[in-house]
């Protein structure tokens, strides 16, 4: 085992989101994470042997069963994290609330994962990551003026949800240093995505955003931060917000700016002409239409080559197939495999204490207990527990 988590000991009641999301990354960074799963797959046997549950020991009990409860009790007795993703009470209607390890263990991080919060009126109920972008404002403000697009779950149940169940365990391990004591972290997706949405906040306040969608900066609104479709139906991003940006895209696509804000014809070979300033709203509509005849002209991967050395900040949009085998992605070996089988690996990167993944499929039936899964090597809980009272 390597990475900076080397040594802490994390009990992760499985859960579906960002709760596993959070776990796979606390054991890419060298923590010791055993999932506790039910007696019965889930979702099709999803629970076991999958890069999301890579690193872990998987360990099944049954948590109505008092013998098996009284095993996950001890076990997070020993345990620096708790990490759970249930509705608010359910830990604590099986004996596993926070309060139950008060006395035996008063150094836990009990980590909590919901999507509302422990507290307030929908904290009981049921919810997705579309439900919480929708109650938090932000759903409203991605997609085109006709209807709101769910940004896929990368903002409510990663970005807003293990990133910040991640950010408050590592704060928490970080303050345990000083205080000697543990406390509660209380995730929820409905915070989270209020902190991400801090910047727009931020200028809607000074009046630089509105709430109708599809009229501003970064919703796609503006011609030089949006897509465009090429001559082969594939697209490329444009994200030139800079003058200088600006400029190289401008060249690149045989354009200038003209303050006048005249039109000249477009050749259909070779555009050329002149667009409004961008600095007037008003010009938006007009210079999109410039830029989507101009790209246009051309498909998707000449447009690549062309902007490939330049500033302009024009890139292809790629599949994931794709995007594993381009070369700044196989430097720094960001995503592994092709095709169908695709992995992401660990980051962020540490220079002393590197992080790794350890990959499901094969991992020896040799190697600690931390690096193999319970269909693997029936692996109990009894052994996870001598194991972590030996450290």
């Amino acid at each position: 085992m390597s990475g900076p988590l080397q040594g802490v000991k994390v009990v992760e009641l499985a859960a579906l989101g960002p709760a596993p999301h959070a776990a796979m990354m606390l054991a890419d960074m060298g923590a010791d994470v055993v999932r506790i799963v039910g007696p019965a797959p889930f979702i099709g046997g999803y629970d076991v042997d999958t890069h999301l549950q890579r690193g872990r020991t998987t360990v099944r009990a049954d948590l109505k069963d008092h013998a098996a409860l009284a095993k996950v009790r001890s076990l997070i007795n020993e345990a620096d994290v708790l990490l759970e993703g249930f509705r608010p009470g359910t830990t604590e209607r099986l004996g596993l609330g926070p309060a139950e390890f008060l006395e035996g263990n008063p150094r836990l991080i009990y980590a909590r994962m919901t999507g509302w919060g422990q507290s307030g009126p929908l904290a009981a109920r049921a919810g997705h990551d579309i439900n919480y972008l929708a109650l938090s404002g932000a759903l409203n403000a991605v997609g085109p003026a006709e209807h709101p697009v769910p940004p896929l779950n990368l903002v409510g149940d990663f970005g807003a949800g293990s990133m910040l169940v991640l950010t408050g365990i590592l704060a928490a391990l970080v303050e345990r240093e000083y205080s000697g004591m543990g406390q509660v972290v209380d995730a929820a997706m409905l915070d989270g995505i209020g902190m991400l949405s801090q910047l727009i906040l931020e200028l809607r306040s000074v009046g630089m955003w509105t709430d109708t969608r599809g009229s501003n900066l970064l919703d796609g609104a503006a011609p030089y931060y949006r897509c465009y479709r090429c001559a082969d139906g594939q697209f490329v991003a444009v994200g030139a917000i800079e003058d200088p940006f600006y400029a190289e895209l401008l060249s690149g696509l045989g354009l200038r700016e003209q303050a006048a804000g005249s039109r000249e014809p477009i050749s259909s070979a070779e555009p050329t002409g002149s667009v409004p300033e961008r600095i007037n709203p008003a010009n938006w509509p007009l210079i999109t239409e410039l830029f989507a005849q101009a790209f246009a002209q051309r498909s998707r991967d000449e447009w690549d080559k062309l902007f490939r050395d330049t500033d302009a900040c024009v890139t292809p949009v790629l599949s994931f197939g794709e995007a594993a085998l381009t070369p700044q992605v196989v430097a720094r070996e960001t995503l592994h495999g092709d095709g169908a089988n695709i992995v992401a690996a660990a980051a962020p990167r540490f220079s002393r204490t590197p992080s790794a993944v350890q990959v499901p499929e094969t991992r020896a039936t040799e190697s600690p207990v931390s690096e193999i899964s319970a269909t693997e090597t029936g692996v109990t809980l009894e052994d996870v527990l001598k194991q972590w009272q030996r450290k």
